[in-house]
């Protein structure tokens, strides 16, 4: 892997050359090294969008698994796909939680506190990078796992996640289509695991990278499935479209491995694709096709104003 991690490397060097200049000419020099990490977030994101318009737009046209008929809110997906893959959200993030977490961090260390490694807890069976990355890949996609059923479990979040739900024609951009609060809290839950566990920056930074890789595929307008066996090895678009069907409901929670949904009985596989949606008339009415109207109706679904 050292040829990919070299080549990325250059790239992100160059992509920083251009940015460095504009920062310098904002007055903002003294974000140098921010601005450097957060051309990790932009590059990745560059990448994957690249993957979606080269390799899953053509799957989406080659064997769709319904047809277009609404691209005006698929138009909309695509807005919250540029702003969550191109680092926008992660920037907000970082100018607004960041300092919190940082100072947390740092009363923990002044008191003595260490960094646990979960990878670190067999030694000699775990060393290598590889394995420290499995390990923390499994440890977050089970967290996600339960994360996931309690945003369909909890009513309060239901409220904001209903509007991911709420699309009927589900694509690769719809991966993103999701309240910001409701990104907002599983984003924190999630850094803060991973602080807790001991994920190094450049693991994370891989983790988030292949599970939106994935969800992308997911959520795509596809029929695809991955047989008898890898359906139960890792999350396909049959698999996760179930997830989303009308009919199904309450399923298929697991995020990178179906193997949690197999383990705690949520589970279906089910071989045909239904249409996607949501049921309730009331707490899941369509969100309209525009972002901030989507934004606004999910805050009144979570203040009871709907």
């Amino acid at each position: 892997m050292n040829w990919f991690s070299d080549t990325f490397a250059a790239f992100q060097a160059a992509l920083f050359e251009v940015v460095a200049p504009w920062l310098y000419q904002l007055g903002l020099g003294n974000l140098l090294e921010d601005a450097y990490a957060a051309s990790t977030w932009l590059l990745v994101g560059l990448i994957q969008i690249a993957v979606l318009l080269l390799v899953i737009g053509p799957l989406q046209r080659w064997r769709p698994a319904e047809p277009v008929t609404d691209r005006a809110t698929i138009r909309t997906d695509v807005i919250y796909t540029l702003i969550h893959r191109l680092g926008l959200f992660r920037v907000a993030l970082f100018f607004t939680l960041e300092p919190i977490f940082n100072s947390g961090i740092g009363i923990l260390r002044t008191a003595g506190v260490g960094t646990f490694h979960l990878d670190q807890v067999w030694p000699g069976v775990t060393d290598g990078a590889v394995a420290s990355f499995l390990i923390y890949l499994l440890a977050l996609d089970l967290a996600a796992y339960w994360l996931h059923r309690g945003q369909h479990r909890i009513s309060f979040w239901w409220r904001l996640h209903s509007l991911h739900h709420s699309q009927r024609q589900m694509t690769m951009w719809s991966d993103n289509r999701n309240h910001l609060l409701d990104d907002l809290l599983m984003s924190v839950l999630l850094v803060l695991l991973a602080q807790v566990i001991g994920v190094a920056p450049e693991q994370f930074v891989a983790i988030v990278a292949l599970t939106q890789l994935s969800e992308s595929l997911q959520h795509a307008n596809v029929r695809l499935s991955f047989g008898r066996i890898g359906e139960r090895l890792w999350v396909s678009p049959l698999f996760h479209r179930v997830h989303h069907s009308i009919q199904s409901g309450e399923c298929n929670y697991g995020v990178l491995l179906p193997w949690w949904d197999q383990l705690f009985g949520t589970a279906n596989f089910q071989a045909h694709f239904d249409p996607t949606g949501v049921k309730d008339s009331q707490a899941l009415r369509d969100d309209g096709s525009g972002l901030w109207s989507q934004q606004w109706r999910g805050l009144k679904r979570l203040l009871g104003r709907t």
